[in-house]
């Protein structure tokens, strides 16, 4: 079978040797979080990539995940919350106080009244649920607890607030790498076909876009999405953040009933290997749900704390390429 790889850069994959070594392994792509990245960060990584890409024969592409509609958190020390404490999300970019957590996003606070009143962070390990609310801050009580860093993605798990312009820093992301060959943008959180087709009038018809599949009325319609967008992923992470894992499970099925129906590549993302980002091998589970992946028509996968962070980035590759022709 011929399939893409997408393997996701990180301090486990930040050198020449080990993208040329993952290369061989079997990745046909790299990919950037740039959340996770400060401008001048972003700056040195794609400086250091365009000439390794520019020698390889053909040229991979570097995908660019910009942040769309997704709210993240700001920065501040690293914490570990507890069931039924008290926290407060204030609209800054830091924070340096216990049980004070930076959300640098207005239209989070705005989007309140119009959501649940579940809020979840990081790919919803942590859950919150409101308490009561201000102009430009929110208490809320911890119902699940654990640790959270800088940077994790923070959302209601449902709400009607929709908001469709590019962030400053998206812009700047833009700005800074729109002249360069080989770059793919990945646009986080597009709600429907409605918010994509704002995205691509904005960035231009001459970008490659792909639209991440994490919300779900995207679900639903995903085909109309493709109209805007070069490539469709479908990202389980933030989906099952939204909708719960059941609900997940349910829609991650009825869209992989439709992915060879697709006008344009599907590719599944969010913890395809996840076991090897601690261990040296993939669990059976995972390797049978790749094959029935593959089996279901999508096109390729996109690993990411697996090659990120993980213990063995190439050989997470390798693994990703088993079922290559």
């Amino acid at each position: 079978m011929d399939y893409q790889i997408i393997a996701t850069l990180g301090p486990s994959s930040d050198s020449e040797a080990t993208w040329q070594a993952m290369r061989a392994a079997g990745a046909t792509g790299f990919r950037l979080n740039t959340s996770h990245l400060s401008l001048p960060q972003l700056e040195a990584w794609v400086e250091r990539l365009g000439a390794f890409l520019a020698a390889q024969d053909p040229r991979p592409p570097l995908v660019l995940d910009l942040q769309g509609s997704k709210w993240r958190l700001g920065q501040f020390p690293e914490c570990v919350l507890a069931e039924g404490q008290r926290v407060t999300l204030v609209c800054a970019e830091s924070a340096d106080r216990p049980g004070v957590l930076p959300v640098p996003h207005p239209d989070f606070f705005r989007a309140a009244p119009m959501s649940s009143g579940e809020i979840v962070l990081n790919d919803a390990k942590v859950r919150l649920a409101l308490v009561s609310q201000e102009a430009e801050a929110i208490t809320a009580r911890v119902t699940t607890g654990g640790p959270m860093l800088s940077r994790k993605g923070i959302t209601y798990t449902a709400s009607a607030y929709r908001q469709e312009s590019l962030g400053a820093r998206d812009r700047a992301v833009l700005r800074g790498t729109r002249h360069l060959a080989g770059i793919r943008y990945a646009l986080s959180y597009v709600k429907d076909a409605v918010e994509m087709a704002h995205y691509r009038t904005q960035i231009g018809p001459s970008a490659l876009l792909i639209a991440k599949i994490e919300r779900r009325p995207a679900v639903e319609e995903a085909a109309q999405m493709a109209g805007s967008a070069d490539e469709l992923w479908l990202c389980r992470g933030d989906l099952g953040a939204e909708l719960g894992a059941k609900d997940m499970a349910a829609a991650v099925y009825r869209f992989s009933e439709r992915v060879k129906t697709m006008p344009v590549p599907v590719f599944l993302a969010g913890q395809i290997f996840e076991h090897m980002t601690q261990q040296p091998a993939p669990t059976r589970s995972e390797v049978c749900a790749v094959y029935d992946a593959l089996m279901r028509g999508y096109g390729g996968f996109v690993l990411s704390d697996e090659t990120a962070i993980g213990r063995d980035p190439v050989g997470s590759c390798r693994v990703a390429a088993l079922f290559r022709a």
